[in-house]
């Protein structure tokens, strides 16, 4: 008698937002209805913002089904013995999630479609043309309410996308925003016929800017009772995903993979697992090269962002909070996009002050490697044998030559990169250079790395070895020949007069190095790098 054969793991839902086809399909789930219900028990109005492709559709899709009574998809979720199944109320979706809109006039397009379509599916009519936006939005809602004799549910699906693609327009993007307003604020004075209304998005745009008309909504982007209501979390990964993963290397993966904090358990961009294991367990950057942060990038320049500080960003609640396009903080918008996460919170002059970092590693070496190309002005198909030639005397201990290689690498920095810029004149672009080249080499790097008599710049740790650095900028400065005597070098005098290094001496490690480099902004290089190995 032959052994019946073993049971093939469920399908991985790739790509998929709707509950009904994940769940008929026999797809893996992760079961978040607990959090449906606990919203629709205790409210009415929410918005979450969460990074992109971490699992919002899908949430909207649920509740959909949910408030539309379907009950047959819901045996066996925690929802199912405690829903009401006869009540069933009609729920309008808009879902901006798809397509690029350029114009307000494609907007408006794109809503009225979007009314359209959904009227058909009530059953109903809608004419946007004659009745305008706001008026036809208004007349569905009052429609839908009187021929079902049920309050009405409204889902909005990232709300903010018309904005964001447009973000480094800010005349588009104000136009998109003012289009906007027009849609929601037909929902303002219709509490009455309302049941439930749930919006997401990755930026929450500040209330007087776009949600005048709706300001009752509550957030729950920071609230931790919903930190896990979207991603993956670790007992998800152990239970749903358990046949999918078995032998995995734990440790790896939450270090490539988790480290999302919305003050609660941390989580997985569900994107990124399902990836993964599809693509055999490769350790890859899945979510990142979904999208381009070029306009991030672009405003870090303008602002002259010391990359180094990314390691360690404060900020206030109200920072996190939201933003308007006229006056984009650099570290909201990070937040935001999923850049930087959450990593500790504590009360400080009656005000919560955050801590963030970057989330994982897929992250960090992925925007750094962005990063790099962006200072650097090179093609990403450039930067690979720069990589290479400072990784090299990095993992080997070979000062002279990652001197060497520093100083080819500036010189290759092509002028028309400081043309009409001031960026050679300060030390933060030389060591915001090399904190994200260090960075995207996958080495641990420590900026402004303190000890007792103050901080030195940069401290690398790869392979053993370590590497205390300080910079320099002086203008000027003389370059000996090979037959002079050379030229005290300030960052090298100052890491020694200082006692940067001493912390790290009797550490294990292969080799210990102080490292001064001085910089010139004329020359826009290198002029000056001395070592002592310890």
């Amino acid at each position: 008698m032959t052994a019946p054969a073993p049971a093939r793991p469920r399908k991985l839902p790739i790509g998929l937002q709707n509950l009904r086809e994940i769940i008929t399909d026999g797809y893996c789930y992760v079961d978040k209805t607990m959090h449906a219900l606990a919203l629709a028990e205790a409210g009415k109005y929410y918005f979450l913002s969460r990074p992109r492709r971490f699992g919002k559709s899908l949430f909207l899709d649920t509740l959909k089904e949910l408030f539309e009574g379907n009950e047959p998809l819901f045996r066996g979720l925690y929802v199912h013995d405690r829903w009401d199944w006869s009540q069933r109320h009609p729920v309008i979706r808009l879902d901006f999630s798809a397509g690029i809109l350029e114009s307000r006039e494609e907007l408006d397009r794109h809503i009225r479609y979007l009314l359209r379509d959904n009227a058909r599916r009530l059953g109903l009519a809608c004419d946007p043309e004659r009745d305008g936006i706001p008026g036809a939005f208004s007349d569905l809602i009052r429609g839908a309410q009187a021929q079902s004799g049920q309050s009405l549910v409204i889902l909005v699906d990232e709300y903010d996308k018309p904005i964001l693609d447009n973000i480094d327009h800010p005349k588009r993007a104000a136009e998109a925003r003012e289009g906007l307003k027009n849609l929601y604020s037909a929902m303002k004075g219709r509490d009455a016929e309302l049941r439930f209304v749930f919006m997401t998005g990755v930026t929450k745009f500040s209330k007087v800017s776009l949600f005048s008309g709706i300001n009752q909504l509550q957030d729950l982007t920071l609230d931790p009772r919903c930190a896990t209501l979207c991603g993956y979390t670790q007992h998800d990964l152990e239970t749903v995903f358990a046949e999918h993963l078995a032998g995995v290397d734990w440790e790896q993966l939450r270090r490539w993979y988790n480290g999302y904090g919305f003050l609660g358990d941390p989580v997985y961009n569900p994107f990124d697992i399902l990836l993964f294991i599809s693509k055999g367990r490769t350790y890859r950057n899945y979510w990142f090269e979904t999208g381009s942060p070029s306009f991030l990038i672009k405003l870090f320049q303008r602002r002259r962002y010391f990359l180094p500080d990314l390691e360690a960003v404060e900020t206030s609640e109200e920072i996190l909070d939201s933003f308007d396009i006229e006056r984009i903080d650099p570290v909201t918008l990070l937040f935001q996009t999923g850049y930087l996460t959450i990593d500790q919170v504590e009360q400080r002059f009656g005000q919560l002050l955050f801590r963030l970092r970057i989330p994982n590693q897929e992250v960090r070496l992925a925007l750094m490697n962005h990063l790099v190309d962006a200072w650097t002005d090179r093609l990403p198909s450039e930067r690979m044998p720069w990589q290479l030639a400072i990784h090299e005397p990095l993992i080997h201990g070979d000062v002279a030559g990652l001197i060497a290689a520093i100083k080819r690498l500036f010189a290759g920095i092509p002028w028309r990169n400081f043309t009409y810029s001031d960026l050679p004149e300060y030390e933060g672009y030389y060591a915001s250079v090399l904190y994200a080249f260090f960075v995207s080499l996958n080495a641990e790097v420590i900026a402004e790395d303190i000890s007792h008599h103050g901080q030195v710049d940069l401290t690398v740790k790869l392979e053993g070895y370590v590497y205390v650095i300080e910079i320099k900028v002086e203008r000027g400065r003389p370059v000996p020949t090979p037959d002079q005597e050379p030229v005290d070098n300030p960052a090298l005098a100052q890491i020694r007069a200082r006692g940067y290094s001493a912390k790290y001496r009797g550490l294990p490690a292969r080799g210990l190095f102080e490292v001064g480099l001085v910089f010139d902004p004329d020359a826009r290089n290198l002029v000056q790098g001395d070592w002592v190995a310890v």
